[in-house]
């Protein structure tokens, strides 16, 4: 069965010639032109995937991503013109998967869907909790506990903490990393990982003596 993408992008010539490319890869498309039109048609049908820029009328991609992630986990790449590592960041945190600026090569984007699509599929399985020491999460309901405190992340942090988590003690490259949790071929580069280990740490392991996340110097990261 062919895989259904909307794309979501105000500029008509980039929507009718993503859409013509997409369905040459054998995608079905559809093509919304502003954030409330895309809203209401996520509501009504469902899609594999969401291309989605930010620079958006009526509802703007970072409220759509928000609002598409609380209701499902459809992947999300952003496409936009914005190319700093802030503005990454900011995308990420609103729940995109990957992030892609403008202008960029189609068959990049073609390899990230399928990333993203892979990643979709490869879930664990249901129920699954992992604990180590203290720390508990639960993959299915996507919650995490440690000390018996419930700790509030983030889609991309619970991504980065559940990969580290699944393969406990082994020393993990950043490129590994960064490939299994934004995607082949992400442009975020290092400054984006450092910032959300950080931002991991900050939650599951300031408020402890026995810290998780170890840094292995020129290689990448580790949870023992």
């Amino acid at each position: 069965m062919e895989k259904k993408i909307l794309v979501v992008e105000d500029y008509k010539n980039i929507g009718r010639i993503l859409k013509l490319q997409l369905e040459h890869a054998g995608y079905q498309v559809e093509v919304e032109t502003d954030g409330l039109s895309a809203d209401e048609k996520l509501r009504e049908k469902t899609f594999d995937l969401v291309l989605l820029d930010i620079m958006l009328p009526q509802v703007n991609g970072l409220e759509l991503c928000r609002r598409i992630k609380e209701r499902s986990s459809v992947p999300v790449i952003m496409l936009t013109a914005k190319d700093s590592v802030s503005d990454k960041v900011i995308g990420l945190d609103f729940g995109a998967d990957d992030y892609m600026t403008k202008p960029f090569e189609i068959e990049e984007l073609l390899a990230r869907i399928r990333a993203r699509m892979r990643a979709g599929e490869a879930s664990y399985a249901a129920n699954e909790k992992i604990v180590i020491g203290n720390l508990q999460i639960d993959i299915s309901s996507h919650t995490v506990e440690r000390g018996g405190k419930a700790i509030s992340l983030s889609k991309t942090e619970f991504d980065l903490l559940a990969y580290l988590a699944v393969n406990r003690g082994i020393v993990l490259k950043r490129s590994q990393i960064l490939d299994s949790v934004w995607g082949y071929g992400f442009f975020g580069g290092d400054n984006v990982l450092d910032v959300y280990i950080k931002y991991v740490r900050d939650k599951i392991d300031r408020d402890f003596d026995n810290k998780l996340i170890e840094t292995v110097r020129g290689v990448g990261y580790v949870i023992r």
